[in-house]
């Protein structure tokens, strides 16, 4: 029997000295057996309506008002809406007088947080979004987000360019985002509305936010793909994953000016293309860009604020029309206004009489310089007159010449042949 006892007593010391290596702060802490690592604290159960079978003291009630062009199609739907909201017992009406749709609790209705649900399912069919998407936010694990875009841009022009970048080609982009967010996202006017879980609308909030501050959507959308590769890597899980996402820095780039982008676009094309520029054309850059430079110049620099400009209050204190009545105020703004339009009235009187205005005609009257003047042209032209007669008679008395000669030496030839 001691060898027995003995040797349980041995076995027994490992879960003794196990049992002591525990940290002191949890020494008390007994084992839950209902508690295991295959329960999910974070699900929500669902609301059955066992859970509360009385009714609520109090009725809760929420209103939402809904655009011109979106009463047609609410007014076709809105059976639907009724049967939807009947199922979870929530009353619901359509004014199209007012333009408003309400919902309200009932004595049938037993989630308390399911008129929440009712009041973003109006908000999200006033926003246009159609009505079997926008029911789906009576389900457990689906919220909505409808962002605000209208007053984050003020050039209009502008703002569609940027909410069509949420957009993208052919609706490319917006399905990038829902595809990696899990949600459903509608652009509308200055809303966006988004429906999904809450990590995937935070995502979407941030997208939306950054592309109307200039920031592209395709950053977010690269870095939620590596995001999405790397969550199905087991060993990354409690890592930080900084180091694989892209860091992408902000540039800044200035524009060319229209001058100097001239100047050196002559000069490369004035340049050889062996590299070899002449110095002539650098020098006149250069000088091109010297005088360039010396237009200008710099401000004098001073710590003083520049002077404050006159109000209108210390001009009229200066020419005394502050202190004036104001009948005489009323009688000097009169005479100010008929002296102006005396002045514009004479201005155009002038400007009308131009046109009958005669031209200056030129004078024609000789004097004797003219006469001297025209009598010297008239012996250089009389004297060039003669020296081409006296030319062309030359030349027919040597045409006439040269050709008794020619007759001389033709009778000579004919008296040589018949001898």
């Amino acid at each position: 029997m001691a060898d027995v006892s003995t040797s349980n007593g041995g076995s027994s010391s490992a879960p003794e000295s196990s049992s002591q290596a525990v940290n002191k702060n949890k020494r008390f802490r007994k084992d839950k057996p209902w508690d295991t690592d295959d329960i999910d604290h974070w699900t929500i159960p669902e609301f059955k309506p066992e859970d509360n079978p009385a009714p609520f003291a109090e009725e809760s009630s929420f209103a939402t008002l809904f655009p011109k062009y979106r009463e047609p199609y609410l007014r076709e739907n809105w059976g639907h809406v009724t049967r939807a909201l009947e199922k979870v017992g929530v009353a619901c009406t359509l004014d199209l007088v007012e333009g408003s749709m309400s919902v309200r609790t009932t004595r049938k209705t037993y989630d308390p947080y399911v008129i929440l649900k009712a009041r973003d399912l109006i908000k999200l069919l006033s926003r246009s979004v159609p009505f079997p998407q926008a029911v789906r936010i009576l389900e457990d694990g689906v919220a909505c987000d409808v962002i605000k875009i209208g007053t984050l841009v003020r050039n209009k022009e502008r703002f569609v360019k940027r909410r069509q970048r949420i957009i993208g080609p052919n609706g490319s982009t917006l399905k990038a985002i829902e595809l990696l967010t899990g949600c459903y996202v509608l652009v509308q006017g200055n809303t966006v509305s988004a429906m999904g879980p809450f990590k995937g609308l935070k995502d979407v909030r941030r997208i939306v936010l950054d592309c109307m501050k200039n920031v592209h959507p395709i950053y977010h959308i690269k870095e939620l793909m590596i995001k999405r590769e790397l969550a199905k890597d087991p060993k990354l899980a409690n890592e930080s994953w900084d180091r694989f996402l892209p860091k992408f820095k902000k540039r800044n780039i200035k524009a060319k000016k229209p001058a100097s982008g001239t100047a050196t676009a002559s000069g490369a094309n004035s340049a050889p293309l062996g590299g070899d520029a002449d110095d002539d054309t650098s020098q006149d850059g250069n000088q091109a860009n010297g005088s360039q430079k010396e237009k200008k110049k710099k401000k004098v620099y001073t710590p003083f604020p520049p002077a404050q400009t006159p109000r209108k209050i210390d001009l009229q204190m200066e020419s005394g029309e502050y202190f004036m009545k104001p009948r005489e105020k009323r009688q000097a703004e009169e005479d100010r206004k008929r002296k102006a339009q005396e002045e514009n009235a004479a201005r155009r009187e002038a400007e009308r009489a131009k046109a009958y205005v005669p031209p200056e005609e030129p004078d024609r009257s000789r004097t004797q310089e003219d006469g001297a003047e025209n009598g010297e042209k008239k012996k250089k032209k009389r004297k060039r007159e003669q020296g081409e007669v006296e030319m062309s008679t030359k030349i027919g008395d040597d045409a006439d010449g040269s050709g008794e000669l020619k007759k001389k030496k033709k009778k000579k030839k004919s008296k040589e042949s018949d001898d």
